[in-house]
């Protein structure tokens, strides 16, 4: 599959895309290979580059290879895209979103840490009970999931 390494105003990401769908995005990582990105692929780039600069964008509308992931991973991530910049929500809240009662909570997070599309998906935005910073599977772990809150203006209470 093409992929493509670009500089963000946190570090270099890398995209990889297959068709006309992003199939991963890579957070703070400069592995891929220098493939020339499609208008398309740009555009979302662009879009990732300004996120990183200001913290507004919303993601809910990228092309993303679904088939690539479980069916309740999709719910999951399907859900994830409703929390916009600048909100946070527990897991149990996102259980909730997906029909499941409370304490399917972990494998919520268990799914959000196996997201492909980290930023696009954001599993950033999700916190422990009572505001509780949990772990983030990207690049530089909880002190990365801080800056991406920060950035976009939500304001937490509990670590």
């Amino acid at each position: 599959m093409p992929s493509h390494c670009f500089s963000t105003a946190l570090g270099p990401c890398s995209i990889v895309w297959e068709a006309d769908r992003l199939t991963r995005f890579i957070l703070l990582d400069d592995s891929a290979d220098d493939d020339s990105p499609p208008p398309w692929v740009l555009a979302i780039i662009e879009r990732i580059q300004a996120h990183l600069e200001r913290g507004q964008e919303d993601f809910a509308d990228c092309p993303l290879d679904w088939d690539a992931v479980t069916d309740f991973q999709r719910q999951v991530y399907r859900a994830a895209l409703e929390v916009k910049p600048g909100q946070t929500a527990t897991y149990g809240d996102l259980a909730r979103a997906i029909g499941q009662p409370p304490g399917a909570s972990r494998a919520v997070g268990t799914a959000l840490g196996q997201n492909p599309w980290p930023l696009i998906v954001p599993c950033h935005r999700f916190v422990g009970a009572g505001g509780k910073m949990t772990g983030f599977s990207a690049h530089g772990g909880i002190p990365t999931k801080l800056k991406l809150l920060a950035l976009e203006g939500s304001e937490l209470f509990g670590e």
